[in-house]
């Protein structure tokens, strides 16, 4: 596909193949094609049930109008756009497109059901859910998993590999490397849960969701159940009280899971961009890939740095349709026509941030001799076990130090130690020989408790 120099989205030029599988869902056509669904699926629930004269459509009709909607192309989209030019609004040319087909169907005679009793956002917003619904489970939801695999995979295979921790960038009690990125595993499986379980919700209900134009053409219908079942038979939740729109709580509850899934990862970002700079990470070099244009040696970490803007703008994006989605003056404003239209932007961005993570996880290499000589250079974060010790050594009556921390922190705070010292400074101590024992057997490299376990808690 060759597309325009003029795009103004970088999402629709120089990341297009990145992100293009959600124009199949939020883009125009994709909308599109989802309110002649709608559209097409309420025509056949009223023939099926005979209203107002009709009959129940042949399985051939029937299949012939699904295969409309289902395969709605490049002459629909072409078709709707010049019916578009002359309604100056984009359901009523639907309507009109659909109207259309019934004819070169030869079923004129159910013409007057099409759009029967509904406003635009009874259409609109089924359109909507399905379509972000079927975005966010087959394209996001799979990128999210991919980086989640990926991940697993290297806190798996580094899970017993010590190194040094950092508080406040400060050396600081040793973990291991599969420890810290199951942390992240576990803090994104907890947002997938959120997502995956999203109530996609719908309304069918007229102009202000009171069924006013469905009882004034028939008040001996039960209308709420016909609108619940078409709802739930799309897939849908059914909300039975709303104004003209569905309220889009359900969108705001989304964006914001998915947005803080967003800061989850971008704080990953950032943390395997901080193991790279510590050398703890070697970046592996892609053939032909160029650094930097003055400085033949550099591997610049661009995975993780692409993904960090494309978080922020996402989450950006995110957070407005989160705050303005869920407010409509009175019974019905518009200001949600133009927002939604951002969503695909909103999801664009956070699925290249996704993509260029995966791959820069699957880019990197685990330096163990960096790792282990920076713990060899900080026998000083011991001072927390020795304490600690002391402690309990104390409250068992086996020594009579009296503030183990002040000592500790007398010995250790803003110096570097040597193994022999701070062997030398044990040996020192008023503690059991068992203590001792334990004390002097320490190293920052096997001072990582139970990290190793731990990571079992994402498998």
């Amino acid at each position: 596909m060759v597309l325009p120099v003029q795009v103004l989205s970088p999402l629709d030029g120089r990341y297009h193949a990145t992100v293009s599988s959600l124009g199949e869902y939020l883009s125009e056509a994709g909308l599109n094609r989802a309110r002649v669904h709608v559209e097409v699926e309420w025509l056949i629930a009223l023939t099926q049930r005979g209203m107002f004269g009709s009959s129940p459509l042949s399985a051939k009709d029937s299949a012939a109008l699904r295969s409309f909607a289902r395969d709605f192309g490049q002459p629909e989209i072409d078709e709707l756009a010049a019916l578009e030019a002359t309604t100056r609004h984009d359901v009523k040319a639907v309507e009109y497109l659909v109207r259309g087909q019934l004819h070169k169907l030869g079923l004129d005679h159910i013409s007057e059901l099409t759009h029967f009793a509904c406003t635009s956002e009874d259409i609109n917003n089924l359109a909507y859910a399905m379509t972000v619904r079927d975005a966010v489970t087959t394209i996001w939801l799979p990128a999210l998993d991919a980086v989640i695999a990926e991940l697993r995979s290297l806190a798996i295979e580094h899970r017993a590999v010590p190194m040094l921790c950092r508080t406040h960038g400060q050396p600081a009690t040793p973990s291991t490397m599969g420890k810290e990125l199951a942390v992240f595993v576990y803090r994104l499986q907890r947002i997938r849960k959120q997502v995956a379980a999203t109530d996609y919700l719908g309304k069918f209900s007229g102009a202000t969701g009171t069924f006013s134009a469905h009882v004034a053409a028939d008040s001996s219908v039960d209308w709420p159940s016909i609108s619940r079942d078409f709802v739930e038979g799309l897939g849908l939740t059914w909300n039975p009280l709303t104004t003209q729109i569905e309220s889009h709580d359900w969108q705001a509850e989304l964006y914001s899971a998915i947005a803080h899934g967003n800061r989850i990862v971008h704080n990953l970002a950032t943390d395997i961009w901080t193991y790279i700079s510590l050398g703890y990470f070697r970046q592996i070099p892609q053939a032909g890939a160029t650094g930097s244009s003055t400085m033949p040696h550099k591997i610049n970490p661009i995975r993780f740095e692409n993904a960090e803007a494309n978080l922020e703008l996402s989450s950006a994006l995110l957070d407005s349709l989160s705050s303005t989605l869920v407010t409509s003056r009175l019974q019905r404003d518009l200001t949600d026509s133009t927002t939604q239209r951002n969503i695909g932007v909103a999801l664009g961005h956070s699925l290249l941030a996704l993509d260029n993570i995966r791959r820069g996880l699957g880019e990197i290499d685990l330096d163990v001799d960096v790792l282990a000589r920076d713990l060899d250079a900080n026998w000083e974060v011991l001072g927390e076990a020795i304490q600690t010790v002391i402690r309990a050594e104390v409250a068992a009556g086996r020594s009579s130090i009296s503030d183990p921390y002040a000592l500790l922190k007398e010995m250790t705070r803003g110096k570097k130690l040597s193994a022999q010292g701070m062997r030398d400074f044990i040996d020192t101590l008023d503690i059991s020989d068992d203590a001792k024992t334990r004390l002097t057997a320490l190293s920052p490299a096997h001072y990582a408790g139970l990290a190793d376990a731990l990571v079992g808690y994402i498998d």
